[in-house]
């Protein structure tokens, strides 16, 4: 089952258990991706269905940051609700040490010698490693392996 179905399948059941707050999170995710299909007029694979919902959680993320930075942890639980329910819909999480091979295979692939490649190293891993590991960690790491090489 494809993870556009799951998810369908998810805003389904939420509405005959009557699980409002699952239902409008849902709704949201659903929402996100189809206006994803409609900007780049494509069908959606599993890939890009989990880089939409990677890019909603990193917005929860935020948001729960500012919000609980401004006091405001009513709304900051309604997002971590949210993003622990987008989290469930990706795949398990890559070690350090398997990300840190991922990224030695890379540079090996890519023949990475410097700063300059960092953006080559990137476009190597991403496919490999969306929605399983922080690319934004990732990229720190590209940067200091890259400059010390």
């Amino acid at each position: 089952m494809n993870l556009k179905t799951r998810i369908n399948d998810d805003v389904r059941s939420a509405m005959r258990a009557r699980e409002a707050k699952t239902l409008s999170a849902l709704r949201l995710l659903l929402a996100a991706i189809k206006q994803r299909e409609v900007d780049e007029r494509i069908e959606l694979d599993d890939a890009a269905v989990l880089a939409v919902i990677d890019k909603m959680l990193k917005q929860r993320r935020d948001s729960i940051a500012q919000f609980a930075a401004a006091g405001r942890n009513d709304l900051a639980d309604a997002e971590r609700f949210e993003a622990d329910l987008l989290g469930g819909y990706l795949p398990a999480g890559l070690s350090a040490e398997e990300v840190a091979a991922a990224l030695v295979d890379a540079i090996t692939e890519t023949g990475a010698t410097g700063p300059g490649d960092i953006g080559r190293v990137m476009s190597a891993l991403r496919p490999r490693l969306a929605g399983r590991a922080d690319m934004s960690e990732v990229a720190r790491l590209v940067k200091t392996r890259l400059a010390g090489a």
